[in-house]
């Protein structure tokens, strides 16, 4: 997988936890949104791929 679709996967899996947070209903599970959202964005191959993607852009 290259850097881009890694960023692009995690993008949208985020985008799914925050779709789920949105939905009209009682929300008491900030925390383990929280915890998905960070789970998601700070996977150590996705952490890298960002920092390649950083280095190339001018």
């Amino acid at each position: 997988m290259t850097d881009q679709q890694l960023a692009i996967h995690a993008i949208s899996e985020a985008q799914c936890i925050l779709d789920e947070y949105l939905q009209p209903r009682p929300h008491n599970n900030e925390r383990m949104i929280l915890d998905k959202l960070v789970e998601v964005l700070e996977r150590p191959d996705l952490v890298v791929a960002i920092a390649r993607l950083q280095r190339s852009s001018p």
